[in-house]
């Protein structure tokens, strides 16, 4: 059996991870020349080009296989020193976790500040469309995310979280001038011409929405306005620049307030949230999966059981 050493596989994860050799050699306290012996033994080994050479370097497809492996490898090291007592007083565990902007907007901080302090973890989130998570996990950039999709990632476990729950709301003054009924038509599909607020290109709520009033249409109007952090967000639709679907948990208080009105009543969208994470024994991210599960709990609205 071909075996994949390991000195090889920690320097591809160092060049990856800094993105050229040179820097990759400062980090490993060795020269250019060994990191590229290494990585060309690595390749040799596996039968693969496992990184392109550009700047910054990119991983390929069985690249991307090894720093996966990498990466956990990394991780059950540093749990291993931790439960056997060698790691220092000041040393903390980087946990990197994909998070959709509207998440990270309500409910998943307290979901972190649940985590015992003594784990010494430092979180480094990254900001994507819960659409588009899965790609982030499959190749090892993130340890865990939340998704929208019940699929899981090869080497992960899923685990269903609940749903988060939209509105289609916009300021008073905007509803005023954008009435949304047509006379004869269905309930809220003049929504079909009205400017909307959309997240980025990616953000598909508010056309969805739309194509369920109206089936004939392609989506919301042509007219819309890209804001892409989830206040921002939140803050453009009450400004009534358009309108938008917008999380109920952000979306109350400023119906209360009367800055925000329901253009539809009755009428929300449910987006599915799953927690992804590698398969690891790992006390950190067991802790992490189950402070996030308990706070979904309290804040998403639940979801069918589990099949």
């Amino acid at each position: 059996m071909t075996e994949l050493p390991l000195d090889q596989v920690r320097t591809l994860l160092a060049v990856v991870d800094e993105g050229t050799f040179d820097a990759a050699a400062a980090v490993l306290h060795v020269t250019p020349s060994a990191v590229s012996q290494r990585v060309k033994a690595l390749e040799q080994r596996t039968g693969s080009v496992l990184v392109t050479r550009t700047k910054p370097v990119l991983p390929t497809g069985p690249g991307e296989v090894v720093v996966r492996f990498a990466r956990r490898l990394a991780r059950l090291e540093r749990d291993a020193r931790a439960e056997l007592g060698m790691s220092g007083p000041e040393e903390t565990t980087r946990l990197p976790i994909a998070v959709n902007s509207d998440s990270l907007a309500t409910w998943f901080l307290p979901a972190l500040a649940r985590v015992p302090a003594e784990l010494r973890l430092c979180y480094e989130l990254r900001r994507e469309d819960q659409d588009h998570t899965a790609a982030l996990l499959r190749d090892g950039r993130v340890m865990a995310a939340v998704t929208s999709s019940p699929e899981a990632v090869t080497g992960c476990s899923v685990r269903r979280l609940g749903r988060m729950r939209y509105l289609p709301v916009a300021s008073p003054s905007f509803a005023a001038r954008w009435p949304t009924d047509r006379p004869g038509g269905p309930p809220g599909d003049a929504l079909a011409d009205a400017p909307v607020i959309v997240f980025d290109r990616h953000d598909d709520l508010q056309d969805a929405f739309v194509r369920t009033l109206a089936p004939g249409r392609r989506g919301a109007g042509a007219a819309r306005h890209f804001v892409p952090t989830s206040e921002g967000f939140v803050d453009a639709v009450a400004a009534g620049m358009g309108w938008g679907m917008v999380p109920e948990e952000q979306a109350a208080p400023l119906l209360r307030a009367g800055r925000l009105v329901a253009l539809v009543p009755g009428r929300t969208t449910d987006v599915p949230l799953f927690w992804q994470q590698w398969r690891l024994e790992s006390p950190g991210l067991t802790a992490v999966a189950d402070a996030v599960a308990a706070a979904a709990a309290g804040a998403l609205a639940p979801g069918p059981p589990d099949g």
